[in-house]
């Protein structure tokens, strides 16, 4: 298989079982790419001017708890 087109045919073709065993790899795969991605960003100090913000959000009292933002308090 060397294409997206031939890969998703592929998937498609898949018994259930082997579609399910496929979509907990991917979404696990998925999940370290991102994982290693805010790592990297993290490192590399991409993410220092959003965590300025939100620190001086926060002093400043423009933020909320996330429990109040979803309803829960």
């Amino acid at each position: 298989m060397s294409s997206v087109a031939e890969i998703e045919q592929a998937i498609a073709r898949l018994p259930r079982p082997e579609f399910v065993r496929l979509e907990r790899w991917f979404d696990a795969e998925r999940n370290r790419k991102w994982d290693a991605q805010i790592e990297e960003d993290s490192n590399s100090g991409a993410l220092d001017q959003i965590l300025r913000e939100v620190e001086q959000d926060a002093r400043q009292g423009k933020s909320k708890p996330a429990d109040e933002i979803l309803g829960q308090s």
